[in-house]
């Protein structure tokens, strides 16, 4: 069946007026167009290409491999049809994914280049299994940039404290909980458990285990609902890395591990203890994720959420069953062995974060790398950070690495390392309150 007659009767048989069509780009927001569905048409659709040259306050910045500013053709991917539960009028969203007129892939195309480190596993006969966890916090309404975030008030008017697993401060926010389980369900987002977090009014929400593009795709949407349930609650949600100076950081942990064909897990030899391969696979996390962290810790405000370790591993040790650490590997069977990358933040492109990890676990395998001996007790006692502690030295770091380049692609690493480029400047022209109330009159 070609594409229009699967998408057809899917909105037909649902009545949708609308379709939100759209690509995510580099800071993993929705780029796109909504159509009337009886105008909705495979192969008919075209944006420029520039959107991936836009820095997230919407600047471009210039790209010499598309001087031009040619379009793209949109391609739908059927499998992603879902409706939109928040539209007024029946509505349903597409993710489009992008070619040239020649018929090639834009290869800088977020959701390209994780596929295309997935066709590296996929070489080698290795499917990964990822499974995201997101931070995000709700905030009280306000559009004034220079207040404060707060957290939003409880049922009876207080404003929530820190209580880290509480049952009664989820209860303050059942309408809210309540409508995202909703939402997530009409669109297939298969979440999993709920937990109050360490932060006033944060939360973290666990995804099913699957297929990489696929866990990309709900965690994309996910973000968006989280918004709109908000909203509708007469809230803020925000999945910065660090929105309140005192309070701990948000995270986007991602649990992974790797099957053969077969759907054997390979990181369990057949006597049920860790295989090479595991070893390998953290081998090339300690050894790469240093190389990668412009993806996992894309702005500014990343690396606040490092400057307290006891909220968020800043090293690069591993454990079994030890929170302390940069990489923990959850206590379990053989058949469910995995590792937790713990260092990406709630802000990261969900695509280019899990092509990141995936990216050094697979080159980890390949060379056959070893991983450090297992941490003993607290890694918080190291003192060793083990990571950029500036997203200057990331963009350095990530634009000379040729084992981020072989596996991301050259073209997707210049162009990302001057978008980030570009937004670093931007906020390095901005006097901040600290300056005008210290140093103003101090120097």
């Amino acid at each position: 069946m070609s594409k229009d007659e699967v998408i057809r009767p899917w909105l037909e048989e649902r009545r949708i007026d609308d379709v939100e069509a759209f690509v995510p780009d580099m800071a993993g927001a929705a780029r796109g167009k909504v159509v009337p569905a009886d105008k909705f048409h495979s192969g008919s659709m075209k944006l420029p290409e520039s959107i991936f040259q836009q820095t997230v306050s919407g600047d471009y910045i210039d790209n010499p491999n598309n001087v031009e500013d040619r379009d793209m053709v949109l391609v739908p991917d059927p499998s992603t049809l879902r409706p939109v539960p928040w539209a007024a009028e029946p509505a349903a969203s597409i993710f489009m994914d992008c070619y040239r007129r020649d018929g090639s892939q834009v290869e800088v195309s977020p959701r390209a280049v994780l596929r295309g480190v997935l066709a590296k596993y996929e070489s080698r006969g290795w499917i990964p299994v990822v499974a995201p966890e997101v931070e995000f916090y709700l905030l009280s309404p306000h559009s004034d940039p220079q207040e404060k975030a707060q957290p939003p008030e409880g049922r009876l008017g207080w404003t929530e404290g820190r209580q880290p697993f509480s049952i009664d401060t989820m209860n303050d926010f059942d309408p809210f909980i309540n409508l995202v389980y909703q939402y997530c369900e009409v669109q297939d987002i298969r979440i999993d458990t709920v937990s109050q977090e360490s932060g006033p009014a944060q939360f973290e929400l666990n995804f099913l285990h699957g297929n990489a593009v696929d866990l990309a795709d709900q965690v994309f949407l996910f973000k968006r609902t989280i918004r709109e349930a908000a909203i509708e609650n007469e809230m803020h949600a925000t999945f910065l890395a660090k929105p309140m100076a005192q309070e701990a950081g948000s995270a986007l942990h991602i649990h992974q591990s790797v099957m053969d064909k077969g759907g054997t897990n390979v990181f369990s030899a057949a006597d049920g203890e860790p295989s090479a391969l595991f070893h390998g696979f953290l081998g090339g996390l300690q050894r790469y994720l240093p190389h990668a962290m412009l993806v996992l810790a894309p702005y500014v405000n990343s690396y606040r959420r490092f400057l307290n370790p006891l909220a968020s591993p800043v090293n690069l040790a591993w454990a079994v069953d030890n929170r302390t650490v940069g990489l923990r590997v959850p206590e379990s069977d053989p058949e469910n062995r995995r590792v937790e990358n713990r260092l990406p933040g709630a802000d990261v492109n969900p695509y280019l974060a899990l092509a990141a990890t995936l990216a050094c676990g697979y080159l980890g395998m390949i060379e056959g790398l070893t991983p450090t001996q297992e941490a003993e007790g607290s890694a918080y006692d190291t003192g060793d950070f083990g990571l950029h502690r500036h997203i200057s030295a990331s963009i350095d770091t990530f634009r000379s690495s040729n084992a981020m380049r072989s596996m991301l692609g050259e073209n997707f690493v210049d162009l990302y390392c001057n978008l980030k480029e570009d937004e670093y400047l931007e906020f390095e022209e901005i006097i901040t309150p600290w300056e005008r109330e210290v140093l103003m009159f101090n120097v």
